[in-house]
């Protein structure tokens, strides 16, 4: 590793490490990973090999290639980037997500004061991370932590927002300028925006911090 990548990991280390203190204040629980192969095997152990997982719209769990993993070993993946399925399947996957024992997700933005930010199109990822399943694992990358509510809300709708649209193929005008311009499309996959400032009362987040750039 050269000097400029140490230099990188060590910065990300210390902003992690700063909203893992900051997150378990707020009920939450928080683990720093060193890196994200050490990131996927701590979250396939907080997994037992007979629970159901639902996994909804994450980039990040999927450049950990979790979701093999975790068929590899017999879990039930509830997911709906399914090639092909129509409106019906997936809106029923997406309950599924709902009613699964274990949630696996990332977020828009974690800030260091540790509040979690979201928005979403649909509402389905927000929602479950919130209430439904038993469990809640999130994993985010460095490159997620924000300074404070303010930058997490810009960083989700003007960094996370257009990278997104244009994944999805939305016809929104992000996708044609690139940039948020604070649309009233109905295209729009901002319809619905999540603060979580302390841990629910009745479900488990557990999220798990990687001092390297993952998702959008």
């Amino acid at each position: 590793m050269s000097d400029y990548q140490e230099a990188r990991s060590a910065y990300y280390r210390l902003r992690c490490e700063k909203v893992a203190e900051s997150l378990k204040k707020r009920g939450f629980e928080a683990v720093v990973a060193s890196d994200r192969a050490a990131a996927a095997d701590a979250v396939l152990e907080m997994i037992d090999p007979g629970e159901t997982v639902g996994v909804p719209g994450t980039v990040t769990a999927r450049e950990l290639d979790l979701l093999e993993g975790l068929e590899a070993r017999g879990n039930s993946v509830i997911q709906h980037w399914v090639t092909g399925a129509s409106k019906e399947e997936i809106r029923r996957r997406r309950i599924g997500q709902m009613n699964a024992d274990v949630l696996l997700t990332s977020t828009n933005a974690v800030t260091l004061d540790g509040k979690l930010v979201n928005i979403d199109g649909t509402g389905n990822r927000v929602a479950s991370m919130v209430f439904g399943p038993k469990r809640v694992i999130v994993v985010a990358g460095a490159n997620k932590i924000a300074h404070d509510l303010e930058e997490g809300l810009n960083r989700s709708k003007r960094v996370a927002g257009p990278i997104n649209a244009l994944r999805l193929g939305t016809d929104s005008p992000c996708v044609k300028t690139g940039y948020c311009v604070d649309c009233e499309s109905p295209k729009t996959i901002c319809a619905v925006t999540v603060v979580m400032e302390r841990r629910p009362s009745d479900t488990e987040v557990i999220v798990v911090l990687v001092p390297e750039e993952l998702g959008y």
